[in-house]
């Protein structure tokens, strides 16, 4: 997949008019999760990517301590100057086809990485053991 082809996902799959939206929501989204992720996870994840959309994501600074996932929404919502819902439905717009794209198993490592609650932004179901 080259970058124009994941634009054109990110506009279909969000429902959003232009490509230049989709693209923005890209340019938001990408750093904000490059900063979550690290190691092997991060090299991974990279590796699937178009240069484009691999570039923002390697160069965010990793921080401390990931984000919660609504820490990580609020993190979208602050870049894209938006509400939380529209961050919210951003946000599982670029993981859920990143997720798809990138296929199960590398999905599931960078969910093993995240703090819990990232699943749901993958399209995935957020499955706990009984107690």
């Amino acid at each position: 997949m080259n970058w124009q082809q994941l634009v054109e996902q990110v506009r279909y799959s969000g429902r959003y008019a232009t490509s230049q939206e989709a693209e923005e929501v890209l340019r938001a989204v990408l750093p904000v999760l490059g900063a979550q992720v690290t190691g092997e996870e991060r090299c991974e994840l990279a590796a699937g990517l178009p240069a484009e959309a691999a570039t923002p994501l390697t160069r965010a600074i990793p921080h401390p301590r990931p984000l919660t996932a609504p820490a990580f929404v609020d993190a979208v919502a602050a870049r894209l100057g938006c509400t939380g819902p529209q961050a919210r439905w951003a946000s599982a717009t670029v993981l859920t086809l990143l997720g798809d794209h990138l296929g199960t198993a590398v999905t599931g490592r960078l969910l093993d990485a995240l703090p819990r609650g990232y699943a749901l932004l993958f399209g995935r179901a957020e499955l706990t053991a009984a107690a």
